[in-house]
């Protein structure tokens, strides 16, 4: 399966739309992670266990997404669409929502 942001994919035609397919992945950080991201914005830094948890929440919303591509027929998805957003009363939820289009390559 092949995912990709771009609308085409270069030397294949698309044959079929198959249509659009979303997912959503939300994953919480922990108070640890929340004290050791005030940390590093008092001193400055990278905040490596916010990293880690908005990677693992696109990995899980891509991987979804293809997963709901592959039940409509499809061999690839185009035009991936990935937005982040924090909520929750304190902000610390994480959602990685991803958007695109099932299609059928050549």
């Amino acid at each position: 399966m092949i995912l990709t942001t771009t609308p085409t994919i270069e030397g294949h035609k698309i044959q079929k739309y198959l249509g659009i397919v979303t997912s959503e992945s939300i994953i919480g950080a922990n108070a640890f992670r929340d004290l050791g991201a005030q940390i590093r914005d008092f001193f400055g830094g990278r905040t490596r266990g916010y990293e880690k948890v908005l990677k693992e929440a696109r990995e899980n919303a891509l991987r979804e997404l293809e997963e709901y591509a592959e039940q409509l027929g499809a061999n690839a998805v185009v035009g991936i669409d990935l937005d982040y957003e924090s909520v929750g009363e304190s902000n610390s939820i994480l959602m990685a929502v991803a958007s695109s289009t099932a299609v059928v390559i050549e």
